[in-house]
């Protein structure tokens, strides 16, 4: 079915008056309901105009401000996919503005239950357009995940009202951590209004990561309070300091949940065509997300609704791209996951959108939903396989050497199978789901009974380890040994080939308390304490940092030849062997790379040494002619050995 035709969805302010308009194909009616300044009494209800499955209507007397709702009608017949209840106030999937945070209530899963006084109602605003710039980024460069909320609930140097908001990543305390970080781009975790999943208030929990969306274009209240010109501003202000903004968007699910979830937006306006169900089976929801529903990415109109989101937030705000969670779904329909599908091409085709950085989580726990390495060659993946491999490595794994010398290449064998000459890998060792770097050395298991399933959810394997004691410890020991591992992974992040990701805070060794699903922790368990930051890691992180961007090689996303640009060596200086790489017990190696110093603005060698190992080992950097092997970070002399549980770089300088 095509859209170009149709007209532009949600409110459209005209000299005729403002329009209201959505789609929808099975509802026999769908009234407007003009609500008070605060929302809280109806006003007015205006049956809408049909014309085909746009439903609409103009009113000359509308100012900015009016809060607004929406109600279908239709026949109620869950077991065939219909949930049409007039009762049910709705949310405008166009909306770009709400006027208070979703919550949880039993009476928005019950037929017949007046919601209007639970339900947000869209605000009619005036979106201002900014001139669209490229995008501030390039591949290769450090991707920092932030949780608005945890990231700056306590820090004591943003203004106490702004703490917990978008507007608090503009204040110039976080700007210069960033800047000293060296990172390129800023990846908001989900800002778009959410619900609580309906298991989380009877525990006392909270949604506090938002990947439960409701509004997909509508920023979250609670965190953005300002709206849509909040985000703009913020995100002026990080473009001022050279630091791009991407958002993490959620279009695989909503937050409607499973037939015993609420009617609140989509479900209410056109179950049939917004989610995914069974074949020949209406009432029967796909659950491909694990979260109870599936989005229908196949259909048209949902490509529409998505399309107009990706635009709203880049006309609107400037936002340099995406991230998009459980990303198969984008790409699926009943036959699966399709390289070519039609709203991939359809990204690629727009010419608001044919430039923004995309990337993609490329998986979701359907059928055939682990697809690395699959997606058309615009977009960049979270790549868990490196992830995991570099874990199992530093964790002392047998047979780990080839995979974590595969990771630090820049994974070719996984991205290289369409064709293409560079890695799209954006390459991770920690992220908002799972440990943090730090649980990764402190925990040889999950530790989730806050969150009230018995320790049942999150990940069980997750290749970490402890050093020794089980959590927190004083044992000064332990405490080293963990500090050297963090700095040793991090260590293997910074030197790997391709895009980098951080999560905020695991430069400075955050914890969790072993906690590896904590977003419904919206509390001191996820909320960054800065205070208790070891300076020491953040050191060590920014050094670390500045030493990837002084040198090309790291940021460069084609691939090795082996022609000179690198080379692999033991420790004693020998090129490694077949028996080196497949030896179950290889501890160690150098990487030796040729590079470009930006700094000096010269060809140079740097070599890579890593020793998993509990004990030094002495090494023999490759002979230099000219010059001598200095450390990369330090500008020290070159160490005699090869320091137990470490990543050194040196560099050759003349």
């Amino acid at each position: 079915m095509p859209t170009t035709g149709i007209p532009p969805l949600g409110v459209t302010r005209t000299p005729d008056g403002t329009r209201f308009a959505v789609w929808s194909h099975n509802a026999a009616r769908i009234d407007l309901c003009l609500f008070d300044k605060q929302g809280d009494k109806e006003l007015r209800r205006l049956p809408m105009a049909r014309d085909g499955d746009v439903h609409s209507i103009t009113l000359a007397d509308v100012p900015l401000g009016t809060r607004y709702g929406l109600r279908a009608e239709g026949v109620y017949l869950p077991d065939h996919g219909l949930w049409f209840d007039p009762s049910k106030l709705v949310v405008d999937p166009h909306a770009v503005e709400l006027d208070r945070p979703f919550r949880h209530d039993p009476r928005l899963t019950v037929f017949g239950g007046e919601t209007a006084d639970l339900v947000p109602k869209a605000i009619v605003t005036d979106v201002q357009a900014v001139k669209t710039k490229p995008p501030l980024f390039e591949p290769g460069g450090l991707i920092y995940e932030v949780a608005v909320k945890p990231f700056t609930m306590l820090h004591p140097g943003i203004p106490e009202k702004k703490r917990g908001t978008l507007a608090a990543l503009a204040e110039p305390v976080v700007v210069e951590h960033l800047t000293r970080l060296g990172v390129s781009v800023v990846e908001l975790m989900p800002i778009v209004a959410w619900i609580d999943e309906r298991h989380l208030p009877p525990l006392g929990l909270h949604n506090g990561w938002g990947y439960n969306p409701i509004a997909p274009m509508a920023l979250d209240p609670r965190l953005v309070p300002g709206g849509v010109k909040e985000l703009r501003k913020t995100v002026e202000a990080l473009h001022k300091a050279g630091i791009g903004v991407i958002l993490d968007l959620v279009f695989n699910h909503s937050g409607e949940s499973d037939r015993y979830g609420t009617t609140l937006s989509m479900r209410g306006l056109d179950n049939l065509t917004y989610y995914r169900h069974v074949t020949d089976q209406p009432g029967e929801l796909i659950n491909d997300t694990g979260c109870g529903n599936t989005i229908a990415c196949e259909h048209p109109m949902v490509q529409r609704l998505i399309l107009d989101s990706l635009r709203h937030f880049v006309l609107a705000a400037g936002v340099d791209g995406f991230r998009f969670d459980l990303a198969s779904i984008l790409g699926r329909d009943m036959g699966g996951f399709h390289r070519d599908a039609a709203l991939f091409a359809a990204i690629a085709a727009d010419p608001l959108l044919s430039d923004r950085i995309l990337i993609a989580e490329p998986w979701d726990t359907g059928p055939g939903g682990y697809q690395l390495g699959n997606f058309p060659h615009t977009f960049l993946e979270w790549n868990d396989r490196a992830r995991d491999d570099i874990r199992r490595y530093w964790r002392g794994d047998r047979h780990a050497i080839g995979a974590l010398a595969t990771a630090l290449a820049g994974s070719s064998e996984t991205f290289s199978r369409w064709g293409e000459t560079t890695t799209r890998s954006v390459n991770f060792i920690a992220a908002h789901d799972g440990f943090t770097l730090f649980d990764l050395v402190a925990y040889a298991r999950k530790h989730n009974e806050a969150n009230g399933e018995g320790n049942r959810d999150g990940h069980n394997e997750n290749y970490s380890w402890n050093n020794g004691a089980e959590g927190a410890t004083e044992d000064p020991e332990v405490v080293a040994a963990r500090r050297n591992d963090v700095m040793a992974l991090a260590g293997s992040l910074f030197a790997s080939r391709g895009t980098i990701m951080l999560t905020a805070g695991d430069e400075g060794g955050r914890s969790q308390h072993g906690n590896n699903n904590a977003y419904a922790q919206d509390n001191t368990t996820t909320w960054l304490d800065w205070e208790a930051l070891d300076q020491q890691l953040v050191d060590h992180t920014a050094a670390l940092s500045a030493m990837r961007r002084r040198f090309g090689v790291f940021a460069d996303t084609t691939f090795f030849t082996g022609q000179g640009d690198v080379t692999w060596l033991r420790l004693d200086g020998r090129s490694m062997t077949v028996e080196d790489w497949e030896h179950p017990a290889t501890d160690n190696f150098i990487m030796v790379l040729t590079t470009e110093d930006r700094k000096q603005r010269r060809s140079t060698r740097l070599a890579v040494v890593i020793n998993r190992s509990h004990a030094p080992h002495p090494f023999r950097p490759p002979p230099s002619l000219d010059g001598e092997w200095r450390d990369a970070l330090t500008g020290l002399a070159l160490p005699s050995a090869a320091a137990a549980r470490s990543v050194t770089v040196l560099v050759e300088v003349f």
